[in-house]
């Protein structure tokens, strides 16, 4: 390991001149890892398209990004963004309006989203758009990209005295009639009662569906979406319910990327995931205790004044998001490789 003495970021007026090595900001670099799969999830850890769009797309002009180890801090990875090494880039997002705008700027990248969108009340999702806004939004970013690059999630599916499995059927039947016509699926799933969550879940008075609870739904669901004609998958769920016409999702999806960019794609299941996760292998350049949408069942952030302390570090121009380089840290190269096979292509009739 040794240290670099390489300027890596500068930039004037209000913003701050950042040095890897040298004078004042000792990073540490070590060796270049094995090959790593490049598809970008941005991001299951917290909302980039919501909040951090800015810092997205400078650092895609930049085409590095710094992303830190979530189990150790410490460990901080270097990850080329260069259009010819990222095969696609998966969004998670509950509001990607901040983005529509700027949608210009990955015309060298395949990308698409993965847009969640409940009819909670502020109850439980805090401080999103209004809903009519967050429909318009969904049906604008359909219109830019197309219904196959824009997927729907309804989830999670809790439950309280308000949230009976009766309107949730209604709000699911309501929301299929809108966005059907901008989406050809939709991945659902029910809470998940992690243990940071077990304290506001009994506060709010909230509990997961019991499995006849589950069944019906799932029933009523798939109904709803073979009506409107959309395909349903759920996320990260063991139980089977191929009885009703409903598959086992893989959120960030190969074979969708594979179709989209017209080759296939060699690209291993992520065994960093849950079990009943399917999704591919990713790299996940979010930052946890980041998100300010506010709900209630996120497992995102872990308390409140500790997503108030890392949103103060948030600097659109830097390398990391949210966040400062420090003595302790050292900063590794990752060996990123493109996996599109176009020895293969999908539609290949030979």
């Amino acid at each position: 390991m040794t240290t670099a003495n390489s300027k890596e970021w500068k930039s004037t007026g209000q913003t701050k001149q950042f040095l890897i090595g040298g004078e004042g900001r000792p990073g540490m670099f070590c060796a270049k890892t094995e090959e790593t799969h490049m598809i970008i999830s941005a991001s299951r850890r917290t909302d980039i398209p919501a909040f951090f769009s800015d810092w997205f797309f400078y650092r895609i002009k930049e085409k590095y990004v710094y992303v830190r180890n979530p189990i150790n801090i410490h460990q901080v990875s270097r990850i080329n963004l260069a259009p010819d090494v990222v095969d696609c880039i998966v969004f998670w997002s509950k509001n990607p309006q901040p983005m529509l705008e700027k949608l210009d700027c990955l015309n060298d990248y395949m990308y698409y989203f993965q847009f969640t969108l409940n009819a909670y009340n502020a109850d439980i999702e805090q401080n999103l758009p209004a809903l009519s806004e967050r429909i318009q939004t969904f049906k604008k970013l359909s219109d830019c990209l197309g219904r196959q690059r824009v997927i729907w999630r309804y989830d999670p599916i809790l439950l309280t005295r308000q949230y009976t499995p009766k309107w949730h059927m209604e709000t699911y039947a309501f929301l299929a009639e809108e966005l059907s016509p901008y989406t050809e699926q939709c991945i659902f799933s029910f809470v998940t009662p992690y243990s940071s969550l077990l304290k506001i879940m009994q506060t709010q008075r909230i509990h997961i569906p019991a499995p006849e609870d589950k069944l019906a739904l799932a029933k009523a669901l798939s109904d709803i979406a073979r009506s409107h004609g959309l395909t349903l998958h759920t996320c990260a769920e063991g139980m089977d319910l191929s009885p009703f016409s409903i598959g086992h999702a893989r959120c960030i999806d190969a074979s969708l990327i594979g179709r989209l960019l017209g080759c296939a794609m060699d690209t291993p299941k992520d065994k960093g995931q849950r079990p009943a996760c399917g999704c591919a292998a990713s790299i996940d350049l979010g930052l946890y205790n980041t998100c300010q949408n506010g709900c209630v069942y996120c497992y995102a952030n872990h308390h409140p004044d500790t997503r108030r302390q890392t949103i103060q570090a948030y600097d659109k121009y830097a390398p990391f998001l949210c966040s400062n380089l420090t003595e302790k840290d050292s900063i590794t190269v990752r060996n990123v490789k493109s996996e599109k096979d176009w020895q293969l292509r999908l539609f290949d009739t030979t």
